[in-house]
């Protein structure tokens, strides 16, 4: 869908021939000054699934009513209850289900992860990252270094755009990789930056890393839900998530893992353990001596968080209904609709910083603002569009394909066309 208009009339046929149309009533919207908000901020917190609660209120009455006993009785005994996400993570994630689980939040199986695969040499001890990655990651990696007695000054490569550029693109970062070969031990990239809205090119960074003999891992927080990846494809090595954004999991919603199925199955592979990762039928033993389940939940340490998980069970029923490549269909076309209106808003001025081919960018648009934009985006708040702002200067636009509209898009237009 290319022959974009300003005309209302192609934002109400775009919805009427929408794929995706009837599960934007499967989401409950906030309310904004007495009206349902227009809500573009999906890329931060995920609406909540009208499910979710019917999903946790069942586990809640088993709890009720059978206690310890719900470990094993019910529709789904807590005691497998990660094992419920997996088939339908695995196709968003593009891997096997045995590659992939849940548990903790992003940051902790972050360093989980890294304990697993960092193993620093006197010659081979760098991590490389993207410069300005989201605050979690530096602060992991640094803490990571400390931990192994490194200086993170001297073993952090930061890759950065050119001066005056805010776009990082793909072969300055296979350059990196190339020249830091020698002494690079693991490359962690946000799979999209989350200030410019940027998706990267996992697989050539995956394919670059190897060759220079590092492990290839991804923050993927910004990916799952927004756009299709095929990870055990690429043979990317691990990556991590948070389920709250596009996954729409809930606040501090459970995080997600993938661990290729080279190291998944391999129990011998080191990982910090817990009981929850020891295989269930050695597990009651409770004998010394840990035996990981042969796939990634071997990584699995504490009882499943079963409350939690419900919720990100009910909104991956709705992704596997809708399937990820319609939803990136729609996401492709509402993305360049809002583009294209954004285009004709001249009497404000701004910089869309993210790129303009599909291929290289999620459902985020980011509008740099040199001044005033915390003060545009405060405006737009009380105008009912929900959006966030970034320092420095970057309102972040995300309207997810699941449920929001074209006309969600042509409103948010309209009120900037005619309040700003």
């Amino acid at each position: 869908m290319t022959n974009y208009s300003t005309d209302i009339l192609f934002a109400q046929k775009a919805d009427e021939q929408d794929n995706l149309k009837l599960y934007r009533n499967a989401f409950y919207f906030p309310t904004m000054h007495h009206r349902p908000a227009i809500y573009f901020c999906g890329n931060s917190l995920g609406l909540q699934p009208k499910k979710a609660k019917e999903i946790i209120e069942t586990e809640l009455e088993v709890w009720r009513n059978d206690a310890i006993e719900g470990f094993f009785t019910g529709k789904h005994p807590w005691l497998y209850y990660q094992e419920y996400v997996k088939p339908t993570l695995a196709k968003i994630m593009g891997c096997l289900p045995h590659e992939v689980t849940v548990m903790n939040t992003l940051t902790v199986n972050l360093h989980l992860l890294l304990m697993s695969f960092y193993r620093p040499t006197a010659k081979k001890f760098k991590i490389l990252m993207e410069a300005g990655a989201f605050p979690s990651d530096q602060y992991a990696i640094e803490t990571v270094m400390k931990h192994f007695g490194l200086n993170p000054a001297t073993a952090i490569i930061e890759v950065a755009p050119e001066t005056g550029e805010k776009i990082l693109h793909r072969n300055a970062i296979i350059e990196c990789i190339e020249k830091n070969a020698q002494e690079l031990a693991l490359v962690l990239i946000g799979g999209i930056q989350y200030y410019t809205g940027q998706l990267f090119d996992i697989a050539a960074i995956t394919q670059a890393a190897h060759k220079a003999g590092a492990v290839a891992s991804f923050d993927l927080a910004h990916v799952a839900g927004n756009v299709p990846v095929q990870l055990h494809e690429w043979k990317v090595d691990f990556a991590v998530w948070c389920s709250y954004k596009y996954l729409n999991g809930g606040p501090g919603a459970i995080g997600g893992v993938y661990i290729h199925e080279q190291y998944a199955t391999d129990t011998r592979f080191p990982r910090l353990g817990g009981w929850w990762g020891n295989d269930e039928q050695e597990r009651f033993k409770m004998e010394k001596g840990f035996k990981p389940k042969a796939c990634a939940s071997g990584w699995n340490i504490s009882t499943t968080q079963v409350m939690n998980t419900a919720a990100l069970l009910a909104s991956l029923e709705i992704f596997e209904a809708a399937g990820m490549d319609t939803i990136r269909k729609k996401s492709i076309a509402l993305t360049g609709y809002l583009e294209y209106l954004l285009q004709q808003v001249n009497h404000i001025p701004f910089e869309i910083i993210t790129p303009a081919a599909p291929e290289e960018r999620g459902a985020q648009l980011s509008l740099f603002f040199k001044e005033n934009g915390k003060a545009i985006h405060n405006k737009m708040m009380e105008k009912g569009i929900i959006v966030d702002y970034r320092e420095p200067g970057v309102i972040r636009i995300a309207p997810a394909p699941l449920y929001c509209s074209f006309q969600d898009v042509y409103a948010f237009y309209k009120i900037l066309r005619n309040k700003f």
